[in-house]
C-alpha cells in the first residue's frame, strides 16, 4: 500500500495518520518523540506492509508483471491501489476524498515541526502538488511512479517501463483489490484490538 492506503487505514485521528505516513520515513524505535497513536501506526505500518507483500491476491499480481519489471512490482502495486482506492472510496469512506485529503494535508502541515528531516523536506511538495488526489489518474500514476524511480540510483527506467504491465493488466490487478482491501482492513482492524 503506498501513502493514502497507509494514511485511510489509520483515519481515527490527525496523529494515527501522521504515524501511517512516517511508516515510509522513520524506524520504529528510531527514539524519536511522537504520540502514543503516532508511534502505534509507525509500527502498524510494517504489518501492513508485510501482510500486503505475503496476500495470495498480491502475489498473484506480482506474477502479471513481466521480466526485469517484475523486481518492481511491489511498489507499482502500491501505488496503483492507491489509484484503486480513490475510484472506490465511496465503499470505504462516507467522507468526500478531498475532504479526506485535505483534513491530512492539514495534520501535515500542523505537524510539520515534528517531522523527520527526509519527510520535512517533501510534506510542502505533497501537499502543493495534491500528491493523494493525483492518484486519481493514470497522469498522476505515471508521475508518481516517475518520481519514486529517480530515487533508485539505478534501473528506475526499467520501473517505468513496467508501467505498461500495470496498465495492460489494470482491470484484473483492481478486482484483485476489491478481493483484498477488505481483508486488509479487517486484519488491521484485528492488530488495533489486540493492542487495546
Amino acid at each position: 500500500m503506498n501513502y493514502l492506503a497507509h494514511i485511510y487505514l489509520a483515519r481515527y485521528s490527525d496523529e494515527a495518520m501522521l504515524g501511517a505516513l512516517l511508516g515510509d520515513f522513520v524506524k520504529p524505535n528510531s527514539g524519536a518523540q511522537f504520540s502514543p497513536d503516532t508511534e502505534a501506526e509507525i509500527l502498524l505500518h510494517r504489518k501492513v506492509d508485510t501482510f500486503t507483500d505475503s496476500h495470495p491476491v498480491v502475489l498473484a499480481a506480482k506474477g502479471l508483471f513481466d521480466g526485469p519489471g517484475r523486481r518492481y512490482s511491489g511498489i507499482l502495486l502500491d501505488v496503483f491501489y492507491d489509484h484503486v482506492l480513490t475510484l472506490r472510496w465511496a465503499r470505504y469512506s462516507d467522507v468526500p476524498l478531498p475532504d479526506f485529503i485535505a483534513r491530512f494535508y492539514g495534520a501535515l502541515d500542523t505537524h510539520a515541526g515534528v517531522l523527520p528531516p527526509n519527510l520535512a523536506r517533501i510534506a510542502p511538495y505533497m501537499i502543493e502538488q495534491d500528491w493523494l488526489g493525483s492518484y486519481q489518474s493514470y497522469a498522476g500514476i505515471d508521475i508518481a511512479i516517475r518520481r519514486i524511480s529517480t530515487r533508485l540510483s539505478k534501473n528506475g527506467d526499467v520501473m517505468r517501463d513496467a508501467l505498461h504491465d500495470l496498465k495492460r493488466h489494470a482491470e484484473a490487478i483492481a478486482d484483485g483489490f476489491d478481493v483484498f482491501f477488505p481483508e486488509l482492513i479487517t486484519f488491521v482492524e484485528s492488530q488495533r484490538n489486540e493492542r487495546q
